[in-house]
C-alpha cells in the first residue's frame, strides 16, 4: 500500500520564507512530509523543473453579491471557484453583503446556501451597510463568534456607505468582539459632489470616472479612517490601494506603530487612467473603483509591495457582464461614467499577472510573491498555517507552476462566466500546471477537474494578527468606557 495519497516529485518548493528543491508527500488531505526520494504515492506528479507554491488565498472576491445596482454578477459560486482553481487559487474570502433595510443574518444564511456549490474552500467577510442598533448589539457579535471573523464597510456609494458615526460604532464593535476590519476608503460626499458637477457641466464620458474619484479623496478617506482606528485601537486593512499618495498614508500610520495593512490588485499595476480615454465600447472594460492612476503610481506601488507597506495582492473579482442589459456597456449608455458598473473580473488571472509583472520582470522575488498571494492574506484573515503555506500539517493546497510558460490571455480560455476580461491580449510569463486542494487535483493542464460542492466553509476564531495594541491616544478607553493609564 502506498505510504502517501499524493507525492509531488522533484519540484522547487517556495514558501514565504524558503526555496527548497524536494518532494512533497500528502496524506489525509494534509502535507505529511518533505524530503528527497520520498516513498511512493497512490498518485504522483512530476514537478521536475517547475515551482511548487502554496495554493493562492484571494481575500477580496465578489460572488453572487446581493444589493448591487447592476445585479449580482454573472459568476456563480461554482463558476467563480472553478475559475479560481484554474488560476492557482485554492481559498477565497468573499462578501456576505447586507442589503440596506435587511439584517446581516439574512445575507449570511443566503450566502452559505449559495456557497455550497464551491469547488474550493471559502469564507465570508460581513459587509455592513446599515449599522442599526440590532445589527450592532445582537447580530454581529453572534456571527463573529460563529466564525465570521472579519467585517467590511464602505466609505462611498449611495447604496453602501456608512456615515462617520456608524463607522465609529462598527470599529468599536470590532474591537469589543475581536473582529478584523477591512475598508473601501473613498469619500462619499466628495465623489457625489464631483459627479454632480461633472454631469451638470456636460462631462459624462467614461474617461471622467477618474475625475470623479481622484486619489485626493481616496487619500483623505484613508487618513480619516486610520485616525478613527487609532482612536479606538482597532487593526485595519485598506482595500485596493490605487496609488502613491494613498499608500503613503498607510506607511505613515505604520511608522507610528499602528496595525494598519494595505492591499492592492493587479489592475492597479497594469492599467492607467488613460485606458478610460477610449471609445465607450472599450473604455467600460477598465471602470473600477478607485480608478487606475498613472505609470508613476505603478512604480510607487511596486516599491510599497517590496517594503511590505502593501502586503496583499487580491483580485477584487467583480463579475459584471459587459454586454448584458444590466452590464457595463448598457450602464455607460445611460448616464456615462455615473451609471457604469464598477469592477473587473480577475480571479483566474491574479497569480499569472503578478508573477509575470513582478517575478518575471525582476520587481519582486519568489518569496515576496508567495507572501502577497497566499501567506499574508491567510495570516491577516485567520487562516494561517492551515492555508497560505506548505508545512507539515497544513492543508495540502498547492500549485505546480511553470515559470517559463508564456500565455496570451484571452477570455475564451478562462473559466469564469463573464463575457470579457480587461486583460484580453496580454501575454504573461508563468502559468499553473496543476492545482491541488486538500490533496485532490482540481486543475491539470488546462482542464478543470474540481467537483461541485467539494469546497468547505472556513470558520475563523480569534488570532494574534488582529489583537489590538492595547494603547489609546487619550487616557480613556472609548470602547470599554473607562479611564486608562491613570
Amino acid at each position: 500500500m502506498p505510504e502517501f495519497d499524493l507525492v509531488v516529485r522533484g519540484g522547487t518548493v517556495v514558501t514565504a520564507a524558503d526555496v527548497v528543491r524536494c518532494d512533497v508527500g500528502v496524506r489525509a488531505e494534509r502535507v505529511a512530509a518533505f524530503g528527497e526520494r520520498l516513498a511512493g504515492g497512490a498518485r504522483e506528479i512530476d514537478a521536475g523543473g517547475l515551482l511548487v507554491f502554496p495554493g493562492g488565498v484571494d481575500s477580496h472576491v465578489h460572488v453572487e453579491q446581493r444589493g448591487n445596482a447592476s445585479g449580482p454578477g454573472t459568476d456563480t459560486f461554482l463558476s467563480a471557484t472553478t475559475s479560481a482553481a484554474c488560476g492557482g487559487t485554492t481559498s477565497i474570502l468573499c462578501f456576505a453583503r447586507q442589503v440596506k433595510g435587511e439584517t446581516v443574518r439574512e445575507s449570511v444564511v443566503d450566502y452559505h446556501r449559495r456557497a455550497k456549490a464551491s469547488v474550493i474552500d471559502y469564507g465570508f467577510h460581513l459587509t455592513v451597510t446599515d449599522a442599526t442598533d440590532t445589527v450592532l448589539a445582537e447580530e454581529l457579535p453572534q456571527l463573529i463568534r460563529d466564525g465570521h471573523r472579519s467585517l467590511k464597510f464602505f466609505m462611498t456609494t449611495e447604496r453602501s456607505h456608512l456615515d462617520d458615526t456608524s463607522i465609529l460604532k462598527v470599529l468599536a464593535l470590532a474591537r469589543a468582539e475581536g473582529a478584523f476590519v477591512a475598508v473601501h476608503a473613498e469619500s462619499f460626499a466628495a465623489t457625489e459632489w464631483l459627479t454632480r458637477r461633472l454631469l451638470e457641466s456636460g462631462h459624462s464620458e467614461v474617461k471622467y470616472n477618474a475625475c470623479a474619484k481622484p486619489i485626493t479623496i481616496e487619500r483623505e478617506a484613508i487618513q480619516r479612517v486610520i485616525s478613527y482606528a487609532e482612536l479606538l485601537d482597532v487593526p485595519l486593512q485598506i482595500f485596493h490601494v490605487s496609488g502613491a499618495e494613498a499608500a503613503a498614508e498607510i506607511e505613515r500610520a505604520q511608522r507610528r506603530g499602528l496595525k494598519v495593512f494595505g492591499e492592492t490588485c493587479p489592475q492597479y499595476l497594469v492599467f492607467t487612467a488613460a485606458d478610460l480615454d477610449r471609445p465607450v465600447e472599450e473604455a467600460v472594460r477598465y471602470v473600477f473603483g478607485p480608478p487606475a492612476r498613472t505609470r508613476a503610481d505603478h512604480e510607487a506601488l511596486w516599491g510599497h509591495l517590496r517594503r511590505g507597506v502593501l502586503n496583499v495582492v487580491s483580485s477584487d473579482h467583480a463579475p459584471h457582464a459587459y454586454g448584458d442589459p444590466g452590464g457595463k456597456l448598457a450602464g455607460a449608455r445611460k448616464r456615462g461614467f455615473a451609471t457604469t458598473p464598477h469592477g473587473v473580473p480577475g480571479l483566474e488571472t491574479r497569480l499569472p499577472l503578478l508573477f509575470s509583472e513582478g517575478v518575471a520582470k525582476g520587481r519582486i522575488d519568489l518569496n515576496t510573491f508567495v507572501s502577497l498571494v497566499a501567506a499574508n492574506p491567510a495570516k491577516l484573515f485567520g487562516l494561517y498555517p492551515k492555508k497560505g503555506t506548505l508545512a507539515v500539517g497544513s492543508d495540502a493546497d498547492l500549485v505546480v507552476w511553470d515559470p517559463k510558460r508564456e500565455v496570451r490571455i484571452g477570455n475564451a480560455g478562462l473559466h469564469h462566466r463573464v463575457d470579457y476580461t480587461p486583460y484580453e491580449g496580454m501575454t504573461v510569463t508563468g502559468w499553473p500546471v496543476v492545482t491541488v486542494s486538500r490533496g485532490e487535483v482540481i486543475y491539470e493542464n488546462g482542464r478543470a477537474l474540481g467537483r461541485e460542492g467539494r469546497g468547505r466553509w472556513l470558520p475563523r476564531g480569534p488570532y494574534d494578527a488582529i489583537r489590538p495594541r492595547g494603547r489609546f491616544p487619550i487616557p480613556f478607553d472609548p470602547v470599554a468606557g473607562r479611564i486608562v493609564g491613570g
